[in-house]
């Protein structure tokens, strides 16, 4: 965990902005109030004396407070950027982004004034429920945030004397406060999962797949031709029978909503006192299930970490899978260029006995152009230079996410091309893909599957018509897929192109309005019968009006959900690739260590997902970011 990581309290709101549970550390909170006692006396001689909020609010009084930050920022998470609607002492008065995720609210609003502003809040959104997570900081530093938040110019100015940025590098509680979130919110839903650690086979791994997989009472399962995901089982104490015994009773991935008895045993267990050890679910739950018994205590020469409560004992290997996530905005326009970024984890399964490091350098890091790097806590980086990363880590039981980054793509785009659609009339539009897959990309990199979305939110889809050059076609009620690659019949070592022209037919829109769409072009006509050179052109421009006018009848669409803008004027690209990164990063097995020295055979993986990869209709609006211009 992050060093100086203290959780004040935390709370969970459902969608009606009702607290369904809360938490508070007293220990925290002790030391919270002697730091605000402190500061106040500090300040006697300020010229702007104030005093900060010192006290944990109920349960009502947060969700009053968080129900009418809602109101005044538009959305749960607000504008993030300063607008006509923002208010002085708002979060979007800031005029900073990061304030859609680290909020602030005022506890009595009839005391008006930065002492009722309760502020870091880490928010978190996950399924039905909004989690908020208080930790701990020094009173000035909400002194300094509630400055900002009066202050006349906005943004995050180079040259400002105080900005938002430059005050949350002074708080690494909260990288830990947004941890405490994710852990909390994937209990609450029952998304609690282990990352994915995939195997290669091969005929010199496939008899200890098989001897694992028999291992942890998994009958059935032999060697495959085809990559499989490793079994996600956690290791029991030397004393029970087998490792799947504990495996079965862990809550699968949205099996059901965890109980609140369930969140409190986690809570005491993970971050007792309100210091965040281990957000392990995985480990916590073993430990609870199973106890310790007198052979798992470790050797005296061992210090045994938090993170890796139980010793493995089995056969020896080394798993590494880097799993990228690939996201694209294409516009096909000369005047905005298309976007490329990628996110990607490197998952890792180290069933090594007792209590080894293992180290390994990592390549690509000069060709990846990495933006962000973050490290799990059991990880050490000695040093690095410009195309190489060294890392030692003592690893944990089951999958893990060692390190996660941000990088560019080093290859162009899998998916490229261009997506056209036309509203000919009101109920029908005319759209067209032509589209160039997997160009430039050599072996081994293989698409294993692809498929386009047309989504229509805000329209029902009557029918539709049209045949792609390859592929099959599926609609539901609010959009149509196209599956180029399908399962199976993967890609690899050449392109091709696909195309798709087609219509689609929706049904006639449902509310009321004023202007028909016979009276639109009854009124074109007549108005302009007499020019037939004026005529033509406002016939050119009937798309245009059409496209406006029937913007101008959709329902506002929530902040969150921003490619629903003009309800139809993207299609969205999935896809999965296999074989090598896109960002150039990778792990060799050979220059992978491990101390003291075991004959444990290493492996590893690479896959690409698609993320938001959206391809804008190039006869339609369309967002996109500015350079600035230095």
């Amino acid at each position: 965990m992050p060093g100086d990581c203290s959780i004040r309290a935390l709370w969970i709101l459902n969608n009606l902005d009702a607290v369904v549970f809360s938490r508070r550390f007293p220990v925290v909170e002790k030391r919270w109030r002697a730091a605000c006692q402190s500061e106040n006396e500090s300040s006697d001689d300020d010229p702007v004396k104030y005093t900060v909020f010192s006290s944990i609010p109920s349960d009502s009084e947060l969700a009053a407070a968080f129900s009418e930050r809602k109101t005044r920022e538009g959305s749960v998470r607000g504008f993030g950027i300063r607008v006509s609607q923002s208010r002085e002492g708002s979060d979007s008065w800031v005029d900073d982004p990061i304030t859609r995720h680290i909020v602030g609210v005022y506890i009595n609003k009839e005391e008006e004034g930065e002492n009722n502003l309760m502020w870091p809040l880490a928010l978190h959104i996950k399924g039905p429920y909004c989690i908020l997570i208080l930790p701990l900081v020094e009173p000035r530093h909400v002194k300094a945030y509630a400055r900002l938040c009066k202050r006349s110019d906005c943004g995050n100015a180079v040259t400002a004397h105080e900005n938002l940025s430059s005050l949350l590098l002074d708080l690494p509680s909260i990288t830990g406060a947004f941890m405490v979130a994710h852990a909390v919110g994937d209990i609450v839903t029952g998304d609690v999962v282990e990352p994915e650690v995939v195997v290669n086979q091969s005929p010199s791994v496939g008899g200890l797949l098989d001897s694992l997989t028999g291992s942890i009472g998994i009958s059935g399962i032999s060697s495959r031709a085809k990559p499989v995901a490793a079994p996600v089982a956690s290791s029991t104490p030397a004393g029970a029978a087998a490792i799947g015994a504990l495996a079965s009773d862990v809550p699968k991935s949205g099996s059901r909503l965890l109980d609140k008895d369930a969140l409190r045993s986690f809570i005491s267990s993970a971050m007792p006192f309100g210091t965040p050890l281990d957000l392990s679910y995985s480990n916590i739950f073993s430990v609870r299930a199973n106890g310790f018994s007198s052979l798992d205590i470790p050797p005296q020469d061992l210090k045994q970490p938090a993170w890796k409560p139980y010793l493995y004992k089995g056969k020896q290997r080394l798993l590494f899978t880097i799993h990228e996530t690939l996201h694209a905005a294409m516009y096909d326009r000369d005047e905005i260029p298309d976007s490329l970024s990628v996110s990607g984890q490197i998952n890792c399964r180290a069933e090594l006995e007792r209590l080894p490091d293992v180290s390994f350098p990592l390549t690509g890091l000069s060709a990846s152009k990495i933006e962000a790097l973050s490290f799990h806590p059991c990880a050490q980086v000695p040093e690095q230079n410009v195309d190489k990363q060294a890392l030692m880590f003592s690893p944990p039981l089951g999958n893990f996410v060692l390190m996660r980054y941000q990088a560019t793509c080093r290859l162009g785009p899998p998916v490229k091309g261009f997506y056209q659609l036309s509203m000919v009339s009101e109920d029908e539009g005319a759209f067209l893909f032509k589209l160039h897959l997997m160009e430039g990309y050599k072996s081994p990199l293989t698409m294993e599957f692809c498929n386009v979305t047309m989504p229509f939110p805000r329209r029902r889809i009557l029918s539709f018509d049209g045949t792609p050059s390859i592929g099959t076609v599926s609609n539901a009620e609010h959009s149509v897929e196209w599956k180029i690659i399908t399962s199976g019949r993967g890609l690899s070592g050449k392109s091709i192109e696909a195309t798709f022209p087609g219509t689609v037919r929706f049904a006639p829109w449902q509310m009321q309005r004023s202007i028909s769409f016979r009276s639109v072009f009854e009124g074109i006509t007549d108005d302009d019968s007499d020019n037939e050179t004026e005529n033509t052109n406002n016939m050119a421009n009937t798309e245009e009006f059409l496209m406006e006018k029937m913007s101008k009848d959709l329902l506002p669409v929530d902040l969150e959900e921003p490619f629903s803008w003009l309800a139809y004027n993207y299609a969205k690209v999935s896809f999965k690739i296999i074989g090598a990164s896109l960002s150039g990063i990778s792990i060799d097995p050979k220059s992978v260590s491990i101390y003291p020295a075991v004959k444990a055979p290493v492996e590893s993986s690479s896959q690409v997902t698609s993320g938001d990869y959206i391809l804008w209709n190039t006869l339609g609006k369309c967002p996109s970011a500015v350079t600035a211009k230095v």
